[in-house]
């Protein structure tokens, strides 16, 4: 078993992160390196850190001194670089490990493939099948693990290797595919938030596999070091089917404030929503070069429409948007904003005025616009609803996403 090595990073987690490493140095081999990774923690865990170092002979620690925090976007990468071994797993300091957690992910282990665990976890989030929702505390103190191993024994001998195609923490793959598409994409996503469905967007297109073991189990808390980091609040019970309720908590102010921001980077980014099938396997859609030519624009146009293309022509003033909006994002705004009679030199250019811009007008360009492309466009003029379309060519881009360092995506940012 001394291949692999697991990275833990973690924030004012102390208990949990606590709770992560002595599940594994309880269940899984003791050879099993285990990455510990401290992001300008106050709590004391960098003190712990350096405790167990002495005693854990297979235990390397790392600290960001901070003050401010660099993320665990930064530092799963961080801790990547650090393994000792060919073979490294992403895990979550707020999960526990089984006995065969390791060795049934393993055995389906190959170059360009990633291999997922299954996760366990209280009912903090909507059901999928991806996952069992099953209640065994939702906190370290108050965890039962004999019945969560008893689970766990009767999961694996109902689930004995059964694999399905998604993807999801906990996984592992070898560090040199990691590597090769250069790890999690730092600049835009950091500290957190969308940075594993960004890099699972780039996995796939780079044109790795994808397997979930079904029979590799962990007990996952969720979320403790972001979404839920100030603790479970639960703010209300949702009935969901099957005698089972969603305990919904009240999110992080942190992490309410970044999700915006994060989903307005991956917009910029990918042109389309987050996308996956049932199982968690990414849906990408094409990424076109797409110019919105937009009159009697205005703020509120402005906001709504920028994400969602490559430029952006409007016959409004901008530059009260662009010094409100540049600061939090890593696209270059002075390049994407530019005057209506600029000339148009994307791809495809969408005319519109802005004033006949409705609900259902929105849909098509934000969220149905690349499979009208992919499904009914062809070089040459056309219209469709409000919008005039014309397309010098039906060219590509979102597999120039795979490599951080590709110049098409270097040139878009600052």
């Amino acid at each position: 078993m001394n291949i692999i090595s697991l990275v833990i990073p973690s924030r004012n987690n102390l208990k949990y992160v606590k709770f992560a490493y002595n599940s594994i140095r309880k269940y899984l081999p003791l050879d099993v390196e285990i990455i510990l990774l401290d992001d300008a923690s106050t709590d004391g865990t960098w003190k712990w850190m350096n405790e167990i170092k002495i005693l854990d002979d297979n235990v390397k620690i790392y600290r960001n001194d901070g003050p401010e925090r660099v993320g665990h976007t930064v530092l799963y990468d961080v801790g990547a670089e650090l393994a000792s071994h060919e073979i490294f797993g992403i895990f979550h300091a707020d999960m526990f490990a089984t006995t065969n957690y390791i060795k049934n992910m393993l055995k389906h282990l190959k170059p360009k493939t990633v291999v997922s665990g299954t996760r366990i976890e209280p009912p903090l989030h909507p059901p999928g099948p991806e996952k069992y929702v099953k209640d065994f505390g939702l906190e370290p103190e108050e965890f039962r693990e004999i019945d969560f191993i008893n689970f766990v024994k009767q999961c694996e001998t109902d689930n004995a290797n059964k694999t399905t195609n998604g993807i999801f923490a906990p996984w592992l793959m070898y560090k040199e595919d990691f590597f090769a598409i250069q790890g999690h994409d730092k600049k835009l996503f950091a500290p957190m938030e969308l940075e594993d469905s960004d890099l699972f967007n780039r996995f796939l297109l780079a044109g790795y596999t994808f397997i979930q073991s079904r029979d590799a189990f962990v007990y996952h808390m969720t979320c403790r070091g972001s979404r839920f980091k100030d603790g479970i609040k639960i703010v209300n019970e949702i009935p969901i089917g099957n005698d089972s309720i969603w305990k919904k908590a009240q999110d992080s102010d942190e992490y309410t404030k970044l999700r915006e921001i994060k989903f307005r980077e991956w917009w910029r980014k990918w042109h389309s929503d987050v996308l996956h099938n049932e199982n968690m396997f990414p849906i990408v859609k094409h990424k076109y070069n797409i110019g919105f030519s937009v009159t009697n624009c205005n703020d509120k146009l402005l906001e709504a429409l920028e994400p969602w293309c490559t430029t952006l022509y409007v016959d409004c003033p901008y530059d009260s948007y662009i010094e409100k909006n540049q600061p939090h994002t890593k696209f270059n705004l002075n390049n994407k904003i530019v005057p209506y009679h600029r000339e148009k030199t994307n791809d495809i250019v969408i005319e519109f005025d802005g004033a006949k811009l409705n609900q259902t007008g929105f849909q098509i360009i934000t969220r149905l616009l690349p499979d009208i492309l992919t499904d009914s466009a062809e070089v040459g003029e056309m219209e469709f609803d409000i919008f005039k379309f014309s397309i010098k060519s039906l060219n590509t881009y979102e597999k120039k996403l795979i490599r951080l360092d590709d110049p098409y995506y270097t040139n878009q940012l600052l």
